[in-house]
């Protein structure tokens, strides 16, 4: 009789032991996914981390750091404002992992020049042990397809072949042409 209440109590701690495993994975995959982030937040938060930085260091920050920082801050202004493209929101979520294959799925959201424009991908990394490879396999483009009808057959072609390189350059080409086409038609209202 006792040998029976054990293994029902064993059983139970099993289940219990199974439970909070399965429950540590979700908290881990949780904390793990971004949230949206402002442009504001960002620079807020690197304000923040300077001035706790210059607090530990009494007063002054290392000066290969700052110019780090500053040199960074110029070259993501200069891409910005070349490119036209300005992300307004990211998120990034652990879909799998495990020793030789990570599979994420990411979400942005941003404006080419004036275009809105959402992106959702899974991005399979695997690892052997020479290199890490990173590839696609599932993208999604959303835009505003009734204003800009003339885009769809470029976001399907760009979906199929899964390629966010071609998709920014063709994008930011676009976008920049059709700002000009638009300054154009106001002119001549």
């Amino acid at each position: 009789m006792e040998n029976n209440a054990c293994k029902v109590y064993e059983d139970e701690i099993q289940l219990l032991e199974e439970e909070i495993k399965l429950l540590a994975e979700k908290y881990d995959d949780l904390k793990q996914e971004s949230t949206f982030y402002s442009d504001e937040e960002i620079l807020t938060s690197i304000k923040l981390f300077q001035k706790e930085f210059q607090g530990e260091s009494k007063g002054e920050c290392p000066s290969d750091l700052k110019a780090q920082l500053e040199s960074l801050e110029r070259e993501m202004s200069f891409l910005m404002k070349f490119t036209g493209i300005h992300f307004t929101s990211h998120s990034k979520k652990t879909l799998e992992k495990n020793e030789n294959r990570t599979v994420q799925k990411h979400r942005l959201s941003g404006n080419c020049h004036s275009l809105p424009f959402q992106l959702e991908f899974q991005l399979l990394e695997t690892q052997n042990k020479e290199n890490v490879s990173a590839v696609i396999t599932d993208f999604n483009i959303r835009m505003e397809s009734e204003e800009y009808s003339d885009l769809s057959k470029f976001v399907s072609s760009t979906e199929k072949h899964r390629n966010l390189l071609l998709f920014f350059r063709s994008l930011s080409s676009y976008a920049e042409w059709y700002e000009h086409r638009r300054c154009t038609f106001l002119h001549f209202k």
